[in-house]
């Protein structure tokens, strides 16, 4: 096995032996040694919890007593008096000056070369870091021994040379030396200082160990307990040479103790000081500063238990007599402050008699953490002259201006201590601090300053690239954070999982799917995707581009979940309509798991609950937040409003609500206005907004949005402009969301006038603005007035969507324009790249069967890419209504394929059988009244409404329960005298049910719609009637309206459920053609 410790191509016959029976091959210095030739880990020389480095005096100690076996003294005694002067005068400087001057002595009296004072002076060399003089006079060196070989390994692995400590060590056993334990220490140290390059070599220094007689040697099995546990995945190997070890000192327990600390393993950590006390009765195993550093890392990496074994530390430590002491301080000071305790920590950096940098740091980045940035820069400014401020400290203080509760403020500072750092030139030349500017002007909104200092950066490393990807990330530059990653790779560098996750969140916010897929599969070849961060941010990315299967897959192939991957995963599929049910599947999975949901949890199975309305899975999940203890938590409550809303639970929103008092944001207040409209109880709603500003609370653009969607809904004009008053109250009028509500409002309300005035006079206009005003002209059968308005937006530079094609479509249908609109649907897909949707292909449809077409709908629904839903065959069946009968055959196709899809829609059946009586089929109108008896299907019953100021008055057709019914009936009965004597003739086809002519045109005079307007006109009033009606209007109906509105002279605004008319002066604003 040995072969394998030594390069083969150099090897002599010489062999040594030692009291083992070994032999081995000697061989020469390899500088070329793979294994030894990578960059070492610097954090490792400075390792607190090592063991204490291998005195020089013990191995001048060991030589000494080896040369009472010298066959004869080099010199006489007077000589070797003068000598063991000289190594007593000069064997403990550290002063370079004195090592020369050794040396020179040396050579004066004649001991150079000799085997006591060479090894003595190289040992001053080593003291004063001048590895080269020390190497030199090992080279000049006639003879030599173990110690003299032992002194030069030593002293380069203590001069942060491993390297070349190992390649001593090669060396030594090439000459024939058989190492010391003092040899094998400083070997294995250095092994341990190059990581996982020296893995290799230290397993085999090991192997060599266990066959000679230091297999059980202290000094150097806590050497190797050391070396091991640095190693990932060889505290294994750690823990059994301790066990094995027959005899323990206080070194060998803190070696192990440390081990279990480092890698987080808090509870092997205590059990080993339990013992440690247990088995050191009658043995001097008292704890030292060591044990409780080790300790103290080990609990502040315990997150259920850190606090509490952190106050037990403190207890022990303080009565053991440690708590002054520098080192053990300064871990509590850290271990506090990380945790949050600041005022602990402060208390005890006030106890310590000492404090240095290490103390202050500690103390500083606990602030840091605890978003206490002008207290830690507070601490900075009072210990910088008290201590040696290291780069560590600068990273630190501008890390803590991040932190400022004034963003401005903080960034004033930073920009002060960039100053100061410039002057010691300091800034563009040590890495750390340039990371910690690029970091501090990042967070600080200021990414130009932070691309400035990262492009003056002389060197860069990971975290450079790394912190200035994620800075542009943070600050919305998404794009510039994609080049910056490719750039990165240009160069060489390789990247880490923050690379990646920074990388993928920029994909996401920019919605680049391909791009995405890229950087994933190069994660994929780097086998980042294992590290579950990473595997959060492929999950967040595919729930952003809505890849739910692809996210269900990463989900499925992660190795290891954190509360991230299951609320990312229940999240993206909470989101999505077709996939509700399957979030509450995961978040139950997540239970058994015995995972603990939080917050975020919560939340984002409300939004699911909220989707699916079922009122049982509500109440059990918020027992669930009852159970956790999480009522308090305002977005969880916020969350249960909007459950609770969507759900018609409005009592229980009102309760969660009324207990939230002081709690309540702009979220609280939105949701519980939102669940009122949701509920149709819109004077709830408004009645909320005028309390909220009279109490002083803030209303934001949502809130105005949502009461004016619910007065847009309901066409409640006189609400909505009180809603407009408000909006203008809170300064919020400019909003370009609260204006594109109010133009939606007041075009719904039938005040198209006033939505295009309004919208002439916006300052900013998007997308959703265009589109309410078109839709607008639309809806009021102002055709071509919606086409010029589309022109202006695309000249306005604002590319339209797929609503705006819904609102230019439905006016190319009212008025119709076939071929124009046929030009703007081509038009999506080849100039717009937007693929028609199914409700295009709806207001297609309509457009050819208002004009009449119906030969062409079907050759159009043939050509569909997707299978016609309802939406489809309901316009179809719609059309075939207005043919007098001529298109039954398709109508009836139609009603099939409705009675297919929506068997208890009674819509559908109302429909056919108006086909059939548009016809005068009345066999055709009793069958379709028989099937939608046997498919229990119940008709909406045609209902108006009017807005007084007394009230809402509500009329369905024969209604004769209002309380002035005899002067609404009276005022009819004059109206249908002045409209025959006018010309009018009531058109009985669509009395829709096989009557005498008689009974017709009384069931005509009696719709809801008439009474509406006899009603209004029993009032004394010039303003213009608006009359709402939740059905289609009848052809006799929009007839009688021209008629009524000439004769009494006023201006009669009708919408129905597809669209408005402008009855004025004898005409129609959709000239009969609707």
């Amino acid at each position: 096995m040995l072969r394998f410790l030594f390069p083969p191509s150099i090897q002599t016959p010489k062999r040594l032996s030692c009291n083992s029976s070994l032999a081995f091959t000697s061989f020469a210095t390899n500088s070329a040694n793979q294994l030894l030739c990578n960059p070492r880990n610097p954090e490792s020389l400075i390792n607190p919890f090592l063991p204490s480095p291998i005195l020089l005096e013990n191995l001048l100690h060991h030589y000494k007593s080896s040369q009472s076996q010298a066959s004869s003294p080099p010199f006489s005694a007077p000589s070797f008096e003068l000598c063991e002067y000289l190594v007593t005068r000069y064997r403990d400087s550290r002063s370079l000056t004195d090592a020369k001057e050794f040396q020179l002595l040396t050579l004066k009296h004649g001991f150079y070369g000799d085997l006591y004072s060479s090894n003595t002076l190289i040992n001053v060399y080593v003291r004063a870091g001048d590895l080269l003089s020390a190497r030199k006079v090992f080279d000049e060196m006639h003879e030599r021994n173990r110690v003299t070989w032992a002194c030069l390994i030593s002293g380069y692995n203590q001069n942060g040379m491993p390297i070349e400590a190992c390649g001593v060590f090669k060396e030594m056993i090439s000459m024939g030396f058989w190492p010391t334990h003092y040899a094998f220490g400083s070997v294995l140290r250095a092994c341990q200082e190059l990581g996982s390059c020296g893995l290799q070599f230290g397993l085999q220094i090991h192997g060599l160990i266990s066959k000679s007689q230091y297999s059980f040697d202290g000094v150097v099995c806590n050497v190797l307990i050391s070396m091991y546990g640095s190693w990932l995945g060889c505290v294994a190997d750690a823990r059994l040479i301790f066990d094995d070890l027959q005899v323990k000192n206080s070194i060998s327990w803190n070696s192990i103790i440390s081990v279990y600390s480092q890698t987080g393993d808090a509870v092997s950590a205590f059990k080993l000081f339990s013992r440690m006390q247990t088995e050191g009765i009658g043995f001097d195993f008292k704890p030292n500063e060591y044990t409780f550093g080790s300790l103290i890392t080990a609990a502040r990496s315990s997150i259920d238990l850190g606090f509490f074994l952190l106050e037990q530390m403190l207890s022990r430590i303080t009565k053991s007599g440690f708590l002054s002491d520098l080192y053990v301080g300064s871990a509590l000071v850290s271990g506090f402050a990380r945790f949050g305790l600041t005022n602990h920590a402060m208390k005890i950096f006030g106890q310590m008699s000492h404090r240095n940098v290490v103390s202050m740091n500690g103390l500083m980045v606990g602030l840091v953490k605890q978003k206490c940035g002008e207290e830690a820069a507070e601490v900075f400014r009072e210990m910088m002259n008290l201590v040696d401020t290291n780069f560590d400290s600068y990273v630190i203080l501008l890390n803590s201006f991040t932190e400022y509760t004034e963003p401005e403020q903080g960034r004033r500072k930073g920009r002060e201590v960039h100053g100061y750092l410039i002057r010691r030139g300091l800034n563009d030349k040590v890495v750390p601090i340039g990371n910690g500017l690029i970091n501090m002007y990042a967070k600080c909104g200021d990414i130009t300053a932070a691309g400035s200092v990262f492009r003056l950066m002389v060197n860069k490393d990971l975290v450079s690239w790394n912190t200035m990807i994620s800075g542009l990330d943070q600050n919305e530059c998404f794009e510039d954070a994609i080049t910056s990653f490719h750039v990165m790779r240009i160069t060489g560098l390789m990247p880490s999982n923050y690379t990646v996750i920074s990388a993928l969140s920029s994909c996401a916010s920019l919605g680049w799917s391909i791009m995405g897929q890229q950087i994933h599969g190069e994660a994929l070849k780097l086998g980042l995707d294992r590290d579950v961060s990473v595997s959060n941010a492929l999950l967040a990315l595919y729930a952003t581009i809505r890849c739910l299967s692809e996210c269900k897959n990463i989900f499925s192939l992660m190795l290891d979940h954190d509360q991230v991957s299951w609320n990312s995963v229940i999240g993206a599929l909470a989101d999505s309509e077709s996939s509700v049910s399957e979030a509450v599947k995961y978040f139950l999975d997540m239970m058994s798991y015995g995972w603990v949901p939080n917050r975020i949890t919560f939340i984002n199975i409300l939004a699911a609950a909220a989707s699916l309305s079922l009122s049982k899975l509500n109440h059990q999940i918020h027992a669930l937040v009852l159970k956790h203890r999480l009522t308090n938590d305002s977005s969880i409550e916020n969350a249960l409003l909007a459950c609770y809303g969507k759900c018609g639970e409005i009592y229980e929103c009102e309760k969660i609500f009324s207990r939230m008092s002081e709690r309540r944001d702009e979220v609280s207040w939105n949701s519980m206005i939102s669940g009122y409209i949701h509920n149709e109880l819109l004077d709830k709603a408004v009645n909320l907004v005028w309390f909220m500003m009279r109490r002083g609370q803030k209303l934001d653009g949502f809130t105005f949005a949502t009461v004016l969607s619910a007065c847009a809904s309901v066409a409640t004009l006189e609400r909505g402009m009180e809603v407009h008053a408000c909006s203008i109250r809170a300064c919020l009028e400019s909003d370009v969301v609260v204006g594109s509500a109010i133009v939606d409002m007041y075009s719904k309300c039938g005040r198209i006038d006033y939505a295009s005035r309004f919208f002439n006079m916006m300052p900013l206009r998007n997308v959703y603005s265009w589109n309410s005003m078109i839709s607008g002209y639309a809806r009021h059968g102002q055709g071509d007035k919606a086409l010029e308005l589309f022109t202006r937006m695309k000249l306005d530079g604002q590319l339209p969507d797929h609503v705006t094609f819904v609102g230019v479509l439905s006016a190319c249908s009212h008025v119709g324009l076939v071929d124009e609109g046929f030009s703007h649907f081509n038009s999506m897909k080849e100039v717009y790249g937007l693929p028609p949707k199914m409700e295009h292909f709806s207001c297609m449809v309509d457009l050819l069967g208002r004009a009449g077409e119906l030969d062409k709908i079907e050759d159009f629904i043939d050509t569909m890419p997707m299978k016609p839903n309802v939406l489809i065959w309901r316009t179809v069946l719609g059309a075939c209504c207005r043919t007098n009968g001529k298109k039954t055959e398709l109508g009836r196709k139609a009603a099939e394929m409705l009675f297919d899809l929506e068997p208890q829609n009674a819509v559908n059946y109302v429909l056919l059988a108006n086909m059939y009586a548009s016809g005068g089929k009345w066999d055709g109108v009793a069958e379709a009244r028989v099937a939608m008896k046997k498919a229990a299907a119940k008709k909406e019953a045609g209902c108006s409404w009017v807005t007084m100021k007394d009230g809402v008055h509500v009329f369905v057709a024969g209604d004769k329960s209002h309380p002035d019914n005899d002067l609404i009936y009276a005022k009819l009965k004059e109206l249908n005298q002045k409209m025959r004597d006018a010309g009018y003739v009531p058109e009985t086809r669509f009395a829709l049910y096989d009557l005498e002519p008689e009974s017709k045109e009384e069931l005509l005079s009696y719709h809801s719609e008439k009474l509406a307007v006899a009603f209004v006109l029993t009032r004394d009033s010039r303003l213009p009637i608006r009359i709402m009606k939740n059905l289609r209007v009848c052809g006799d109906c929009h007839m009688a309206f021209k008629y009524i509105s000439k004769i009494v002279g006023r201006l009669i605004i009708l919408r129905d459920s597809n669209r408005f008319h402008h009855f004025e002066d004898g005409k129609c604003s959709c000239s009969d053609y609707w």
